[in-house]
């Protein structure tokens, strides 16, 4: 029985540590201490101090999302995105694995048959996240097809999620499913993980970036609510 008064917290993320490597070719983060507790004594009452850290991470860095603004100049980006396209979305796990682990590692448009995505966040599992922090995850990964994409915009998904290296193959310089899911102004997280905590369905997802002008992408906390 489905127990509403108490919930259950899924996080969806990555955790982000100093130097990590996300994607090919992307340098890690630098995280570092810009003032100290120590320091900070000067400047407060006696047994009352603070800490402040830095960071300088390129914004494709952990699980992040898309925006239109990513792949398309002049469109949307974090400071545009409305909260209603990420907060509190009704999921949907689409389970992938088996064609995740076929010799190409495509997952085509056969994989959403059946399966009604209409006005869901659809999370696309591959168990591709199993890899995440090895030489592993960098390289071979599966990804979408530009139809697969595109079926399920077709069929009404406001967003997809996956818990992959890319949503599209990096053997393909035009990159038809982000092409396809950033054009239709759908939001698109990459680098997820921990879906095989969810249900297939019956949970709410969320991804809020921080409100930045100027950035198409950044990275989120991604998590789902369980009723």
């Amino acid at each position: 029985m489905t127990d509403h008064a108490h919930p259950r917290y899924i996080d969806l993320s990555h955790e982000i540590v100093d130097g990590m490597t996300t994607h090919p070719g992307i340098p890690g983060p630098t995280i570092s201490t810009f003032l100290s507790y120590e320091d900070s004594k000067a400047s407060y009452a006696p047994g009352t101090t603070f800490a402040i850290g830095r960071i300088d991470l390129v914004a494709n860095t952990g699980t992040y999302i898309d925006t239109p603004a990513h792949r398309f100049e002049g469109r949307g980006d974090t400071a545009d995105l409305a909260l209603a396209a990420v907060v509190d979305l009704p999921g949907l796990v689409v389970d992938c694995r088996e064609m995740a682990m076929a010799d190409d590692r495509a997952i085509g448009p056969e994989a959403f048959d059946g399966v009604d995505v209409g006005g869901r966040a659809v999370l696309v599992r591959t168990g591709w996240d199993r890899h995440w922090g090895t030489p592993e995850y960098l390289v071979g990964h599966p990804f979408l097809t530009g139809p697969a994409a595109e079926r399920l915009l077709g069929a009404g998904a406001v967003a997809i999620g996956v818990d992959t290296l890319n949503v599209d193959s990096l053997d393909d310089p035009s990159r038809p499913a982000h092409t396809a899911i950033l054009g239709a102004g759908l939001p698109l997280i990459e680098h997820m993980t921990n879906l095989g905590a969810l249900p297939a369905e019956g949970f709410r997802f969320f991804a809020v970036p921080p409100r930045i002008r100027g950035m198409a992408t950044l990275p989120v906390r991604a998590f789902a609510i369980v009723d």
